[in-house]
C-alpha cells in the first residue's frame, strides 16, 4: 500500500492582483462620488429651468394671462401653493381676474409618455390652447403634435361645454380624420402621425372629463386676493 501523498499548498495570489482590485475600488469609489456631487450641483438648476419652463408654458396655453398662480387639490377645495394633492396653475390677466386655468395631461404617445399642459377658459367653456412638455415621439412623425401649425389650430376653441348639473363634459373631444372636423369637439388628426394625434386626443379626452366639471363649480378657489398697498395698511393701522 503506497504512503499517502502530502497535500499541496494553494498557489499564493498573483502579488499584482491586491493592488489592481484596490484601484478598481477606490476608481469606483471616486466616480460614484463625482456622480453624486455633480447631481446635487445641478439639481436647483435643473429645477429652475423644469420652473421657467412650464412657467413659460402657463402663458402660452393661456394668451390672456400676464400672471399665474400655482393651486393644488385639496378634499375636494383648490388651496393656493404647491402643497401634496393634484397641482393646477390659475392664469390672471392685467386686472387681476382670472382668466383661465392650465392642466396637465399625461399618456401613452407612439413610443413613450407624453405630457402636455391645455389651457382651459371658462368663459368660452373651451381649451384654448395646448404645448407638450415632454415627447420622445419620432423626429418628423410623431413630434408633429408640437410643429404642426394646423394641428396646433386645434386648440384654439376646443369645446368642453359641460352639462346643466355641471357634472359631466356634453361632448367628449374627439380625434376625426384629417380634414374631417365638423364639430367644435373635434380634433383633426394629422397625416403621418396619426398615433400621436390620436393620443394627444385620448389625454385630453380622458382629463377634461375628470378636471372640467371639478374645477368649473369651484372658480371662486382661484380668485386672486387682493393685495394690500402700503398706503391702505397705514390707513386701516390708523383706524
Amino acid at each position: 500500500m503506497s504512503a499517502p501523498q502530502p497535500s499541496t499548498p494553494p498557489s499564493p495570489a498573483p502579488a499584482g492582483v491586491w493592488p489592481m482590485y484596490r484601484a478598481m475600488v477606490g476608481i469606483g469609489l471616486l466616480c460614484g462620488l463625482a456622480i453624486v456631487t455633480v447631481f446635487e450641483l445641478t439639481r436647483p438648476v435643473i429645477a429652475r429651468n423644469k420652473a421657467e419652463a412650464l412657467e413659460r408654458a402657463i402663458f402660452q396655453v393661456l394668451p390672456e394671462a400676464r400672471t399665474s398662480a400655482t393651486f393644488h387639490l385639496n378634499d375636494g377645495r383648490f388651496e393656493a401653493g404647491d402643497g401634496d394633492g393634484e397641482r393646477l396653475y390659475a392664469g390672471y390677466g392685467d386686472d387681476g381676474r382670472l382668466v383661465g386655468l392650465a392642466l396637465e395631461a399625461r399618456g401613452m404617445g407612439y413610443q413613450d409618455t407624453v405630457r402636455l399642459l391645455y389651457g382651459y377658459a371658462p368663459a368660452r367653456d373651451a381649451v384654448v390652447g395646448m404645448w407638450v412638455l415632454d415627447s420622445k415621439e419620432t423626429p418628423g412623425l410623431g413630434d408633429k403634435i408640437t410643429s404642426d401649425e394646423a394641428f396646433q389650430r386645434n386648440f384654439e376653441r376646443l369645446d368642453v361645454s359641460l352639462s346643466a348639473d355641471l357634472s359631466a363634459v356634453v361632448h367628449p373631444i374627439e380625434v376625426v380624420k384629417p380634414g374631417q372636423k365638423t364639430e367644435p369637439w373635434q380634433i383633426d388628426g394629422i397625416t403621418g402621425a396619426t398615433i400621436s394625434s390620436v393620443a394627444v386626443g385620448n389625454m385630453l379626452r380622458q382629463s377634461t372629463a375628470y378636471w372640467i366639471p371639478r374645477v368649473r363649480p369651484h372658480l371662486d378657489d382661484f380668485e386672486q386676493p387682493e393685495v394690500e398697498t402700503a398706503d391702505e395698511e397705514s390707513e386701516n393701522n390708523d383706524g
